[in-house]
């Protein structure tokens, strides 16, 4: 009775430990809000500096936004292998260490909008299989590894817009064949390359507005065959090629084109006047797109012109090309002039040699 008593007096103490180790994985951290049966873990705005410890296993989303985590650490994770939604948006995170988000296998949206990221490491990707939604919009990004997104293979939205990008490898995107949604905007893109979008056949929203493009290769748009969306607004495009939107087979695009520095000649309004006689491709701005050049065309819309430019174009070579004959020729009939004045003197010698002879 007695030795059952001490035993009954020794593990007392223990039972509550006991209990917290049982219930831990259900356990919600102080600094957090859980709802759902710690289901849903809100720690948005906590002043947080690091990851809780003691997230619920069960936990399916996460929600970190508006703290203070600047490194994102290896096993900062570990054991949330339900976690399907983590949100880290401004966030003030600096970098993610290698191995960081290893565990997360079921991972299907991440969003690491408004941080000050300059680099994601090169096993970024590992492990995330599952992941469907990527933000790094917002960031400091200024280079693409091709190995950081290498295992995204089920990955349908990624956002690398107002980020600092100036060139990217052809082969960055080259496992992302689910992609319907790629956003680059406000970034330093000067050239649309050819080769960039080669397995991007399911894409059906490009968004590059506000880069420095002023290139797009005649093929850079060839493989996008379900192409909705193209966004080229407020880039560096002078001209186009017709060849280069021909090659959009789809069933129906929207461009965007407004805010550039068009020069507007006969070219370009024969090009607009192709796209739009093109059933599948449509402006959607094209009454505001505005002539950069020459400058007696600057600050008029191309729309407004109509078909003057060609209209003046062909006049200019009209009277060019008359000019020329006039000159050929005034050129001719002086020449006659000459040889019949020159034939009249040659004459005249003759006829005085005969005379005199």
């Amino acid at each position: 009775m007695f030795a059952s008593r001490c035993t009954m007096l020794g593990v007392m103490p223990l039972l509550p430990l006991l209990v917290n180790a049982a219930l831990g994985f259900k356990l919600c951290p102080s600094s957090c809000l859980c709802y759902e049966s710690s289901d849903l873990v809100d720690c948005r705005s906590r002043g947080l500096i690091q990851v809780p410890p003691s997230i619920p296993h069960g936990t399916w989303l996460l929600d970190l936004s508006g703290n203070k985590l600047t490194v994102i650490r290896t096993r900062s994770f570990m054991g949330l292998w339900s976690l399907k939604i983590l949100l880290m948006s401004n966030s003030s995170i600096q970098t993610v260490e290698p191995q960081s988000l290893s565990s997360l296998h079921f991972l299907e949206r991440l969003d690491l909008s408004f941080n000050q990221l300059r680099w994601i490491p090169q096993d970024f990707s590992q492990s995330l299989s599952s992941l469907l939604e990527l933000r790094l919009d917002h960031n400091l990004l200024q280079h693409l590894d091709p190995s950081s997104l290498g295992d995204f293979e089920n990955l349908k939205k990624l956002d690398l817009g107002y980020n600092r990008i100036q060139s990217i490898d052809v082969l960055v995107f080259n496992s992302l064949s689910q992609l319907s949604l790629l956003s680059l905007e406000a970034n330093r893109l000067n050239v649309l390359k050819d080769g960039l979008l080669s397995r991007q056949q399911r894409l059906e929203v490009l968004l590059l507005s506000h880069n420095n493009i002023s290139v797009i290769e005649t093929e850079a748009l060839a493989p996008l065959r379900r192409l909705a969306l193209l966004g080229l607004r407020g880039n560096q495009l002078a001209h186009i090629r017709f060849k280069t939107f021909l090659q959009l087979q789809t069933t129906s695009t929207q461009l965007q084109m407004s805010l550039n520095p068009w020069t507007c000649d006969c070219e370009l309004q024969r090009i607009f006047s192709k796209i739009k006689h093109v059933r599948h491709l449509h402006v959607e701005d094209y009454k505001d797109i505005v002539c950069h050049a020459p400058a007696q065309q600057a600050g008029s819309s191309l729309a407004s012109l109509d078909s003057q430019l060609c209209v003046a174009e062909t006049a200019s070579v009209l009277v060019i090309t008359i000019t020329v004959m006039l000159a050929v020729i005034g050129a001719l009939v002086k020449a006659e002039h000459n040889r019949k004045n020159k034939q009249t003197v040659s004459d005249t010698e003759s006829e005085r040699q005969e005379k005199w002879g």
